[in-house]
């Protein structure tokens, strides 16, 4: 029988463990990504296995493990947090940084595993494009690939099962589009594409395509499943219990039967050879792909409900501007509290995030938080991915600057904004850079740009006046936002780390982040965000032309700037901003949260 471990053990015992089970299948090398069965950004507890392994709790990052090394590839974003969290057990941090052609784990692994070795993965949880670059870069190593091992179950006591959370339709005057709609737009884009058959494993596609949301990921209002999308009918593969029979029954009236979430692999099995399936190879894993026959015709393409609802409706956008009202006026209300508490009682990070979860969770519609607050004074605030903890966090006061980065689910639309404001005397240094950075966040926002280009290109807009000051940040200016889905989607993504492959045009009615910075290890960071609607600028000789109308609604501190720095077109479009934040807001706020406001709004 295999070892487990006690759920207190150290990290130390697990590699330990993991390792023994790596020796009893031969395995030189075993990789952990950041993945579950449905590539998700954040990921179900069970599948949870590279923090459990490692320690480390940040979102993104690839674990390796042989017998004598132990490491979690991750980027800049993370670096602080990883060393901190890494720091004596055994796991090292590698530093990735931007433009890399492959993954530099998977380099390591070519490199370091001796030929005639083999490296294991779960391969439920592999893209099927990473399984396709490692088994590239292996093979010309004389380096095995094995997908069959998922080793947390001989080593993890007390896994988390599947999530067990219900289903619930997102119904009208909310959901944009009814759902027979939605399957009609992708059964078009399969003929189109020849393909009989559609395989949908990405949690936000099929939460859109179904208009159906769930509670099983954290922060973000999907449900763990699969489907497969005939040009008649459809099944979705969800656990036992999940969907209410009132809500199968609505289903079943749209063509969509509900099967077990375990008989997925036999209905991609089951398909017939005759057949063409569409998928996208870079949101199904190695694990589903293996289940089909190979005498079925495969068609690759990005999947069709990916681009569709990245497009939202003009119904869509009109809830949306009506969710930014909501969550704008419960940051005012945050911010006058928090403006009349400082110095008066004490305040910490987590206090930040307790406050404004209690302000948004008092309006309309409010169902959940989109992301972990940040709340980051002076240099906490330099980590941008910072989470305060009950071990570790900063009491705010003295002097500096407070990021706070922080969004809400609502029934008609998810929010997301950073902004910055001074604690105690702020210094030149520190104005500075926070002009700086909205300068950046200024020349983007009011860009015009042609319709369809990629979006990768738009990054150095908002990075020139950076730049110019001999400053740079390691993470994208930019990206796509769902509408009460995940607070990060595709196709588009303003970021020069990315490539611009053709699927990341731009087109009317997609929500985009436009969030630059500048951070200065141990002292302070700063980072100005509001989220973007692309709209129709105008049609010339030359084609159509975009623009981009902000969307999110709270005052930017002037009490930070340096209005030296600031042309006397920017400080316009900053007095228009805060004109509009001011007339969009004052109806939905009153006693010390709109005398703030109009405090805070006034023009410079």
């Amino acid at each position: 029988m295999n070892a487990r471990l006690p759920e207190t053990s150290s990290i130390p015992e697990r590699l330990a463990t993991l390792r023994s089970a790596m020796a009893r299948e031969g395995v030189a090398a075993y990789l952990v990504p950041s993945a579950d069965p449905h590539l998700s950004e954040y990921l179900p507890g069970r599948w949870q296995g590279r923090q459990w392994l490692s320690g480390f709790t940040g979102s993104a990052g690839t674990l390796i493990v042989t017998a004598d090394f132990a490491g979690v590839w991750t980027d800049s974003r993370y670096w602080e947090q990883a060393n901190a969290q890494l720091a004596g057990t055994g796991v090292q941090l590698m530093k990735m940084t931007g433009g890399q052609q492959t993954a530099p784990h998977v380099d390591w692994l070519a490199q370091n595993v001796v030929t005639g070795g083999t490296v294991g993965v779960d391969g439920a949880v592999l893209a099927v494009a990473a399984a396709r670059a490692l088994t590239q870069a292996l093979t010309a190593r004389g380096v095995k690939l094995r997908t069959d091992v998922d080793l947390f179950d001989a080593i993890w006591p007390q896994r988390p099962s599947l999530p067990a959370a219900a289903v619930f339709e997102h119904a009208a005057p909310h959901a944009g589009l009814a759902r027979s709609d939605k399957l009609a737009q992708i059964r078009r884009a399969m003929v189109e594409m020849g393909a009989q058959w559609h395989f949908i494993s990405t949690l936000d596609d099929l939460a859109w395509l179904l208009n159906l949301r769930g509670a099983d990921v954290s922060y973000n209002p999907v449900f763990v499943a699969h489907a497969l999308i005939g040009l008649e009918q459809g099944s979705l593969f969800v656990a036992d219990g999940k969907v209410p029979q009132a809500l199968a029954d609505a289903l079943a009236r749209d063509g969509i039967s509900i099967e077990p979430y375990a008989k997925t692999a036999d209905a991609l099995a089951a398909l017939p050879v005759s057949g063409t399936l569409l998928i996208d190879p870079r949101r199904i894993t190695y694990g589903s792909l293996q289940s089909v026959p190979p005498a079925v015709k495969i068609v690759e393409a990005v999947n069709p409900s990916t681009f569709f609802k990245s497009r939202k409706t003009e119904a869509e956008a009109e809830h949306v501007r009506e969710t930014m009202e909501q969550d704008g006026a419960a940051l005012a209300e945050f911010f006058a509290w928090f403006e009349s508490a400082l110095g008066r009682e004490t305040i910490t990070e987590l206090t930040i995030d307790e406050r404004l979860t209690a302000a948004r969770a008092r309006r309309p519609g409010f169902v959940s938080l989109s992301f972990a607050t940040i709340a980051g004074f002076n240099a906490n605030g330099a980590m941008p991915h910072y989470r305060a903890t009950e071990e570790a966090h900063s009491v705010i006061e003295g002097n500096g600057l407070l990021l706070i980065d922080s969004g809400a689910q609502y029934l008609s639309g998810t929010t997301d904004i950073t902004r910055v404001v001074p604690v105690g005397t702020v210094s030149d240094e520190q104005r500075r850079d926070f002009t700086i950075v909205l300068k950046g966040t200024m020349a983007l926002s009011r860009a015009q740009f042609p319709r369809g280009i990629r979006s990768p290109m738009l990054d150095a807009i908002a990075r020139a006046p950076i730049w110019e000051a001999g400053a740079d940040y390691g993470h994208g200016t930019g990206h796509g936002v769902g509408y009460f889905l995940n607070v990060h989607e595709g196709p588009q993504v303003i970021s020069h780390y990315a490539p611009a492959e053709p699927w990341t045009a731009m087109e009317e009615g997609m929500i985009t982040s436009v969030e630059p910075g500048i951070y200065r290890p141990g002292k302070w960071g700063v980072r100005i965000e509001n989220l973007v609607l692309n709209v129709s600028a105008e049609k010339t000789e030359f084609g159509d032309f975009l623009r981009f109308e902000t969307l999110t609604l709270c005052p930017i501190d002037t009490r930070c700037l340096d209005l030296s720095l600031l042309r006397d077109d920017e400080r316009a479009w900053l007095n228009a901003y805060h004109e509009t934040v001011r007339t969009r807001l004052s109806p939905h706020v009153s006693g010390d949260a709109k005398a703030w406001l109009e405090l805070r709004t006034q023009p410079v």
